[in-house]
């Protein structure tokens, strides 16, 4: 019998299949106890993370036993792999199982942020009337969603755009014009210049990464069309966030929607104080009642395999 050390929320049902063939410690709070969780991790023979728990350095020369570590998600910028497999463990993130609710994240903020009317329930409750100020919001249909980064979620939400009745755009680093996946999906592949020119609304699908740390800096937000959207559902840092809010502040932006940031828990204050137009949201994108069953199922699967 293996013992499994899990450090933030899963599925419960996940968690008692796992508990049903291996010894298993589930404490969502384990991550924000660093001593307890490295004495824990020096017995592992396998770790369950989410995105905060950071599987590099003190924790990793823990880990001395651990054969495999569960992601319940797809990002692993937590999580030094490398080092991971030089030391002979598994990495295995949950690829797929959110794609679905990041998408719906991403068309959904994207719909609120064009309409703009739907932050007015203070002034109905208290009698006003703003039905002027709030009749030039915009229509989804017809307008350009440009997708930076066109893997699996990438290419589900060119799908519920498409739904909508959007036109969808995408660049990607490591995807030419002859992939497939653009025939396949219906979608034009165009450099990351043209795409940001020409999107009425723009999602980030992509990992934290030398080459896209402040890929949005204040001369990409500058290129962006005036009234444009931008919604970052992938990783903080991707975005300047400075130069965002100083977009939204001048008007130049139509809105924008952020699920991630640089510092996580985000600071109280900071730039984005007194932003019109703007959606924050403590990185849930990918987490939904049944996404978090997705995610944790296969998770709780995969692990069992490699625990043999």
């Amino acid at each position: 019998m293996a013992r499994i050390v899990i450090t933030e929320f899963m599925d419960e049902r996940a968690v008692d299949a796992l508990r049903a063939k291996h010894d298993v410690l589930y404490d969502p709070k384990l991550v924000d106890a660093p001593a307890r969780l490295h004495a824990e991790a020096a017995a592992a023979d396998a770790i369950v993370v989410r995105n905060r728990t950071q599987v590099r350095g003190e924790l990793l020369a823990a880990l001395a036993r651990c054969r495999v570590v569960g992601r319940l998600g797809v990002g692993l910028d937590n999580i030094d792999v490398p080092a991971c497999e030089a030391r002979g463990m598994k990495v295995i993130p949950a690829t797929g199982a959110n794609a679905l609710s990041v998408a719906e994240y991403v068309i959904a903020t994207a719909m609120m942020l064009l309409r703009g009317a739907y932050q007015a329930t203070p002034e109905v409750v208290a009698g006003a009337w703003p039905r002027a100020a709030l009749s030039n919001g915009r229509e989804v249909g017809g307008k350009t969603l440009g997708l930076i980064g066109f893997g699996s979620i990438g290419q589900l939400t060119a799908k519920l755009a498409q739904g909508v009745g959007m036109s969808v755009i995408a660049y990607d680093a490591v995807m030419d014009s002859a992939h497939p996946a653009f025939a396949q999906a219906g979608v034009a592949c165009v450099g990351l210049d043209d795409l940001v020119a020409q999107a009425d609304v723009i999602s980030l699908h992509v990992p934290l990464v030398d080459s896209t740390r402040n890929l949005f800096d204040a001369r990409r937000i500058a290129a962006m069309k005036p009234g444009a959207v931008l919604v970052n559902s992938a990783r903080g840092g991707v975005v300047d966030e400075a130069a965002l809010a100083a977009a939204l502040k001048s008007g130049h932006l139509g809105g924008a929607a952020l699920d991630v940031f640089d510092a996580e828990p985000m600071p109280a204050g900071g730039v984005f104080m007194a932003c019109p137009n703007l959606v924050l949201t403590p990185h849930i994108a990918g987490v939904s009642a049944e996404s978090n069953e997705r995610v944790s199922s296969l998770i709780a699967q995969r692990v069992l395999e490699e625990l043999r």
